[in-house]
């Protein structure tokens, strides 16, 4: 017999969340729905980062990305938080204190 080769899931190198990531961040962005915030968003996956885009309207640029680049996790950290002109916002090791900004922001919203 031959032997068995598994397929790889996606392109070979492609960067993505893990499900405990997107969990988190799918949450956040359901309770800024609920809030009547957020209305749309987008997820791009390349071999550099993958990034969640978050929108108040879909036609517009995305009010928050949130930007995971395996590279810079020796040096800044790999998450990121840019806002709506590219600024970067917050940058860190983990996803927690990057998402901190966006919930006190939501904190302020349901107020």
């Amino acid at each position: 017999m031959g032997t068995v080769t598994p397929l790889p899931i996606g392109r070979p190198g492609q960067v993505g969340f893990d499900r405990l990531e997107l969990t988190r961040i799918l949450d956040l962005y359901g309770r800024m729905v609920a809030a009547g915030h957020w209305r749309d968003y987008a997820i791009q996956f390349d071999d550099e980062a993958a990034v969640f885009a978050a929108f108040r309207r879909a036609a517009e640029r995305p009010e928050f990305r949130i930007e995971k680049r395996p590279a810079l996790r020796n040096r800044q950290g790999m998450w990121a938080l840019v806002g709506e002109h590219g600024a970067v916002l917050k940058r860190g090791h983990e996803l927690g204190p990057v998402l901190a900004p966006v919930e006190r922001r939501l904190m302020k919203l349901v107020d």
